[in-house]
């Protein structure tokens, strides 16, 4: 029994030390603006692969790219990419629950539109610019942009 609880232990820390470890890597924000789903899924390819190398993620969806966290998603947002069948909103959304990272559309996006908060997907939120402009302006911010 003292085994087994010693065995839960060292499993219940190693766990608390990566998640710790994951929340003290790299700031990476990766800015989406591209139209072409292929691009918007690389860009979100190479997110999700710093995220699970320990980056903490931030994306923002800003022009065309926005429509990815619509609810009401075009097709060139949902529609499986080559070679795996993934779509842009998919890996969005697998980026979003699987890593933690904040997904928001930038703060023109909603408004060009007519629209409010309540056309996107759960979970996605819209950036305020001070608090974007901050994280940008980080020196330990890492910047992606497609």
């Amino acid at each position: 029994m003292k085994t087994l609880l010693a065995s839960f232990a060292l499993a219940a820390t190693t766990l608390t030390a990566g998640m710790a470890a994951a929340q003290d890597g790299p700031d990476l924000v990766t800015i989406i603006t591209s139209p072409e789903p292929q691009t918007q899924l690389m860009a979100l390819v190479l997110t999700f692969q710093a995220a699970q190398q320990g980056a903490n993620a931030h994306i923002m969806l800003c022009g065309p790219a926005g429509d990815i966290a619509l609810n009401d998603a075009p097709e060139s947002a949902t529609a499986g990419q080559p070679p795996r069948d993934m779509s842009p909103q998919g890996l969005m959304q697998m980026i979003r629950t699987q890593t933690g990272a904040t997904v928001e559309v930038c703060a023109i996006y909603l408004p060009g539109r007519g629209e409010d908060a309540s056309v996107l997907l759960d979970g996605v939120g819209v950036a305020a610019p001070d608090a974007m402009a901050a994280r940008l302006m980080d020196a330990e911010t890492r910047v992606l942009n497609f």
